[in-house]
């Protein structure tokens, strides 16, 4: 074991937030620890690398295991340039680069009769140079610099010109570089765009040492880790396996507690009336019997009530209008900014009911594409035209309409003041608000924090179009799912910017993917856009491919992929079936009910002419309806 944690607790005043925390993390292992907001997450990371000490217990790492530390707002200082700032974690290998080919020089000027002292050093150098990979060293920087999502044109930028998420981007590339045996990441994620995030996930899997991580990005978490440390209540509960199988082991534990809490109280109940009965008959026999009853329920070990809130919490959206079928229409639209082309000639349109995804890399232009829609932008050329009855809601963290003064409560009931206090609290409480925190002021909470009190505010309105730019910014796991739910059974159109590939993979019909200055449209989740990105990308925006790439996405053939284009076209007129299935079913359901109902009637069934003619229809709607439930069942199925 190269990592353990045994009985960690630490409390802020009165508010205790670990207690009794232990846990292992194997040699090589790749773990996650996840919890709510709040949780002691980071706390137990800086815990873990010893930049704050614990209340009691004790870490233990193992001997001459070295551990390096990624903080949310990590940064690097100074003014090198991004390539020099990574260069330094090779300075070793640089300097005994210096010091072979100093030797070299050396070498070539001096007798033969000194040569031998002079060889064996210079291959002790060069032998330890290649156990240090150092021919490949400044390969390796390239690699993790582009990977990280910068360009060549960018290795000279000073790292004091840099934006916060840039800075952040080069801290990780130097901790990664570092090679420790221990990496402790808290939400590395974060200022990646999805190219960035793949290939830290790659780099991730093939790391030799062990890692350790906070991230509220369960798709990245799914492909990395291997354990979870559930910090919950301040306790710590461990589970082997990725995301997907922590969240399903800890619904099944929380439903059979749930059970077992229901089951224990159906008993207490029904003895206490088995106690009461006894007692109503007043005999010496009946008493003692109820007294031997009391004195068995007293002993039996009350099971606490699991608490399940959260995950039954619920947002309700509805739109108070149903838009037309056609929501939005784009046409030729492009866009510049100081001579810098971000996109030209977009052409989409988004119907009514889709979730349609925005993804791209940082900078392609996805805010701005939003930003044009709202009207909070200019396009240099094109259209946007809005459907019938389209209200747009919008959600932009740079865009917030607060009221600093008011309080969050006020803030919600003033916007909606037909809500009651529980419907107001509990969707506060979707986003993260409880308690006392309702009543705070909007202008003394944080930046992230006023985010989601818009996203909140946004869900109440009475929007059909939601236009959402990174929407799951600031939101804990357990929020992010909550809001999944609630988008995924809203009828109305939503379109949004998300870099959350899990919460892409839950809610997105469709995916535009903003590269190589145009759109790239795939029909169906994040799975769908991996499985079919190089061979769309080929046909779409050939010159983002490296030639290796479209090669490879050559090779299948544009037969191939006008295949899928058919069945994608059959597949949409098979929705449409369905559809018109449904209608007529319901049409016919309705009539039969109706039918029944005036079978009923004196004046109906009295009269021989009319109830035969009644009755044939009703035999013939039950022989449509037969015929129709099973077109819609081979509808569904396909």
């Amino acid at each position: 074991m190269i990592l353990s944690c045994h009985n960690i607790s630490k409390a802020f005043a009165a508010n205790e937030v670990l207690r009794s925390v232990s846990f292992g993390i194997e040699e090589h292992e790749k773990a996650a620890i996840v919890g709510i907001n709040g949780a002691g997450k980071t706390t137990l990371l800086k815990i873990l690398i010893g930049e704050m000490a614990a209340d009691t217990g004790e870490v233990t790492i193992a001997k001459e295991k070295t551990i390096g530390y990624l903080a949310q707002q990590k940064m690097v200082t100074g003014s090198h340039t991004i390539y020099e700032e990574l260069r330094e974690t090779r300075r070793d290998i640089f300097e005994l680069e210096k010091k072979i080919r100093t030797l070299e020089l050396a070498i070539s000027r001096q007798k033969d009769s000194e040569m031998n002292a002079l060889m064996e050093q210079y291959h002790q150098l060069t032998l330890t140079y290649e156990q240090k990979n150092g021919y490949q060293a400044e390969s390796e920087i390239a690699g993790v610099l582009k990977g990280l999502g910068f360009t060549e044109s960018e290795f000279s930028k000073r790292t004091d010109t840099l934006s916060g998420g840039e800075r952040t981007r080069v801290a990780l590339g130097r901790l990664l570089l570092s090679s420790p045996d221990i990496i402790l990441l808290d939400e590395p994620t974060n200022h990646l765009d999805l190219n960035a995030i793949r290939w830290l996930e790659t780099y991730l899997q093939n790391y030799k040492g062990t890692v350790i991580i906070v991230a509220h990005d369960r798709y990245f978490l799914d492909r990395v880790v291997s354990k979870v440390v559930e910090l919950e209540n301040g306790l710590s509960h461990t589970y082997l396996g990725n995301y997907t199988a922590y969240a399903e082991k800890k619904k099944h534990q929380i439903d059979a507690a749930l059970k077992a809490y229901l089951n224990q109280q159906q008993e207490i109940r029904h003895q206490e009336e088995v106690i009461t009965k006894l007692r109503s008959f007043n005999r010496e026999k009946s008493i003692k019997r109820a007294e031997s009853r009391q004195k068995m329920l007293s002993k039996i070990e009350r099971l606490e009530k699991p608490v399940t809130e959260r995950t039954q919490m619920q947002l309700q959206l509805e739109p108070a209008i149903t838009s037309g079928n056609d929501v939005l229409a784009v046409e030729h639209l492009s866009k510049s900014f100081d001579q810098r082309n971000l996109f030209s000639d977009l052409n989409f349109t988004i119907r009514r009911g889709e979730r349609v995804a925005l993804i791209g890399d940082n900078g392609t232009g996805k805010t701005t594409l939003l930003k044009i829609i709202n009207g909070l932008s200019d396009a240099d050329t094109g259209s946007v035209q809005l459907g019938t009855n389209v209200l747009i809601g919008y959600y932009d963290q740079e865009h917030q309409v607060l009221h600093g003064e008011k309080t969050l409560f006020d803030e919600i009931s003033d916007s909606y003041p037909d809500l009651n206090n529980t419907r107001i609290r509990n969707v506060l409480a979707a986003f993260l608000f409880t308690g006392d925190d309702v009543f705070k002021r909007i202008c003394d909470i944080s930046g992230g924090e006023r985010g989601r009190v818009s996203l909140a505010k946004l869900m109440l309105s009475d929007a059909n179009f939601l236009i959402l730019d990174e929407p799951t910014n600031h939101l804990d796991i357990f929020s992010r799912e909550i809001l999944e739910n609630a988008l995924r059974s809203y009828t109305g159109t939503i379109f949004y910017v998300s870099h959350d590939r899990y919460f892409i993979n839950q809610t997105a019909t469709r995916i535009l993917d903003l590269t190589g200055q145009t759109l790239v449209n795939y029909i169906g989740n994040y799975d769908y856009y991996l499985e079919k990105h190089d061979e769309l990308t080929a046909v779409y925006a050939p010159q983002t491919l490296s030639p290796a790439e479209q090669t490879s996405a050559g090779s299948s053939s544009r037969e191939e992929w006008l295949k899928s284009r058919q069945a994608q076209a059959q597949l949409r007129k098979k929705k449409a079936q369905l559809e018109k299935a449904e209608e007529k079913i319901a049409s016919l359901e309705e009539r039969d009910s109706q039918i029944d109902a005036l079978l009923s009637l004196e004046e109906v069934y009295t009269d021989l002419e009319r109830c035969t003619a009644l009755t044939a229809e009703k035999a013939e709607i039950a022989r449509e309806l037969e015929a129709l439930y099973e077109l819609w069942e081979t509808l569904a199925e396909d």
